[in-house]
This record gives structure tokens, sequence and C-alpha cells, in this order.
């Protein structure tokens, strides 16, 4: 069912420091922000040669990512993200076999502009999963 790792999203406290350590320390390609209001997220990409990784920073007070910092103050691994060719049939395949979808179950439309749903922690091992459709 799942296709490629998408990415790896780190939420970090301090959106343009982690942005300068992958541009001028690890010599990467980083995109420049995007406010993602729907999920009260700011993202900076850093383009892979097979994958990407996604940097998290808070919009607003009221940003889950502001509740893992929080807990987490020097940041860390937030989600990962796979792609899957068909949302909607993934999700009613997880739910039939007894996975949680977080939120409404709907999907919302991510940072690349596709739809997007996550997916309970402790049905994954204690990791948060994002599934993005390609």
């Amino acid at each position: 069912m799942i296709g490629k790792l998408n990415h790896v999203a780190i939420a970090v406290p301090d959106l343009e420091a982690a942005s300068r350590t992958y541009r001028d320390v690890l010599g990467a390609q980083v995109s420049a922000p995007q406010s993602v209001v729907e999920h009260g997220v700011t993202v900076v990409f850093v383009q892979l040669d097979n994958t990407k990784i996604e940097l998290l920073h808070p919009l607003g007070g009221k940003s889950p990512i502001q509740g893992f910092l929080d807990k987490n103050p020097s940041g860390g691994i937030h989600h990962i993200c796979y792609e899957v060719p068909d949302i909607i049939a993934a999700r009613e395949r997880l739910k039939a076999s007894g996975a949680r979808v977080l939120g409404d179950g709907e999907p919302k439309i991510g940072a690349h502009g596709n739809p997007v749903l996550f997916l309970h922690p402790k049905d994954f091992n204690g990791a948060l999963v994002e599934l993005e459709q390609a």
C-alpha cells in the first residue's frame, strides 16, 4: 500500500537557524519558508537526492508543533511521511485493520498541495505517520 518515503519532518525551535545548518553546514538545497495555515506550521524543505527533510516551526500559538516543542525544547523528529496512490483507499484499508486516523478522518491539503492524513502513533510503534497522496 505505501510507496516511497516522501519526507522526514523535524520540529525546530528556530527555523532560520535550522535552515542555515542544512544549507551552510551540510550543503543542502533549502527552500524558502512556506506557511501552511491549515496545519498551523511554517515549513522549509531540504531537498535530498532520494527524499526530503521537512523542517517544521509553529505558526501561531495553537500550533500542534508548539506542544511538541514545549515537550522537546531542542526540537526533534516529529513524523515520517509515506506516499500512497489513493489516500481514500489507504484510509479505508487502515481503518478496516483497526488503525486510527487522526482528526476528523478526512484528508487535508498538505504543504505539497496534495491530500494528507495522519495516523495515530500508538498504532505505528510510537511514530506519527503521515500519508500523502502522490
